[in-house]
């Protein structure tokens, strides 16, 4: 459900008008509902209350520290794919044994730091990267907990730019490699195996490839039964969809009601790694029209924003709902909202069908997750300031680039 609302033709979220947003932080900006994100995540640990359960946000989704501090506030652990993404959860005052590192690729040096910050556990996805990680605990004297990532090959029906847990995604241990895998932890005395998981995919609206996973997972726990290895943790992943355009996700409760059909009498703990149905429907994107332009095929509406501050529609063709902040009369016209970069991906959203004129502002729905965050400098373009909303007030949580800070890094060859 959307965070932002009409009064008297204007658009809102929570209790501030996005017209203000505009002249007091300028544009494009991303918004943040306070509001709407605690509701999230509480909607998550009351549907979840009668499982043993540890929510883990995942940090790739929206890494603001602000935001980061909002979750760790209400006690969530933190999912996270970086030292880069250590560092912000650390610096938000998050748990650090709270913290599940994930990723295929964790460089000696990421692994290093988080067992010296003494994270809670390393999703391991590759046999490789177990003995690295059991050669490097060692030279630190440490004994450090790891899950296994399978990888179940089930279809999520999703994006194929987001599915995960498929044969040929480059997620995740294979089911054939997982005894192999099991041998070879036996002989590591410097990692304890506390648990197996998997991540099928992102912008899941079926709870179908959910219950087949956990049905793998259970399986696998049945088989580490029989060779008389216990754990403790199902790590289910995140992925549950929000809704976009027309999209019928099932609710967080229908989704921990046929998790707990599962797991009921198992007495294992679950974990879970939500993101997007946190923080998605609870940030826009705010961004003026500098032109209307009409060609003999279309009618373009030229934006401040450009695919370098929000990339979904160009990457994966993404919709998302875009509402005029101020309504108009009149008649409606046919819109493609185009950015000023010079590229033709560049859109924001095609055939829209909008009243509107140069100078008016328009808000990008449901822009919370993957928003900011897979932003970029493109076309030395700056990136957009963040706002939380909270009630009446607005909180600047990252001020907007200027070009100062992004050639700060360079500098000229001078022989």
């Amino acid at each position: 459900m959307s965070c932002l609302y009409y009064n008297d033709n204007q658009l809102f979220i929570e209790h501030v008008c996005l017209a203000d947003i505009a002249e007091q932080f300028g544009t494009p900006c991303y918004l943040y509902s306070k509001k709407c994100i605690i509701d999230n995540y509480r909607a998550f640990r009351d549907a979840f209350a009668d499982i043993p359960h540890q929510i883990c946000f995942a940090v790739k989704s929206n890494s603001n520290i602000a935001i980061l501090q909002l979750l760790a506030d209400m006690g969530a652990g933190f999912d996270i794919v970086s030292g880069g993404e250590l560092k912000r959860v650390i610096a938000a005052g998050g748990d650090h044994k709270k913290v599940i590192f994930s990723g295929v690729g964790k460089s000696e040096q990421d692994i290093e730091e988080a067992i010296r910050i003494g994270i809670f556990c390393f999703n391991v996805e590759s046999e490789q990267e177990l003995v690295r990680i059991a050669h490097l605990s060692a030279k630190q004297n440490k004994i450090v907990n790891i899950m296994l990532r399978v990888n179940p090959d089930i279809d999520a029906k999703t994006h194929s730019y987001i599915s995960t847990g498929m044969r040929e995604n480059k997620f995740g241990i294979e089911l054939i490699d997982l005894i192999t895998l099991l041998n070879k932890i036996s002989e590591l005395t410097s990692i304890k195996l506390i648990g197996i998981g998997c991540h099928i995919g992102s912008q899941i609206t079926e709870l179908e490839p959910f219950l087949l996973a956990m049905d793998h997972l259970l399986a696998i726990n049945a088989t580490l039964k029989e060779q008389g290895i216990k754990i403790q943790y199902l790590n289910i992943g995140g992925g549950l969809g929000i809704v976009y355009r027309d999209e019928t996700p099932p609710s967080v409760t229908e989704y921990a009601e046929a998790l707990q059909r599962k797991v009921s009498n198992t007495h294992l703990k679950l974990i879970l790694e939500p993101g997007r149905s946190i923080v998605g429907n609870a940030g826009i994107l705010l961004t003026k029209i500098e032109y209307i332009k009409n060609t003999g095929d279309k009618h373009f509406a030229i934006t401040d924003a450009g695919m370098n501050d929000l990339l979904r529609p160009a990457l994966y063709n993404a919709w998302q709902n875009i509402m005029p902040v101020t309504e108009h009369r009149g008649p409606e016209l046919s819109y493609d909202i185009a950015g000023p970069v010079c590229e033709s991906s560049d859109f924001l959203g095609r055939d829209r069908k909008l009243v509107i004129q140069p100078g008016d502002l328009l808000a990008i729905d449901c822009a919370g997750a993957y928003g900011f965050c897979m932003s970029s400098n493109y076309n030395s373009r700056c990136r957009p300031a963040e706002i939380l909303i909270s009630g009446h007030d607005a909180y600047l949580i990252r001020r907007r680039e200027t070009i100062e800070d992004m050639i700060a890094l360079e500098q000229l060859v001078v022989e």
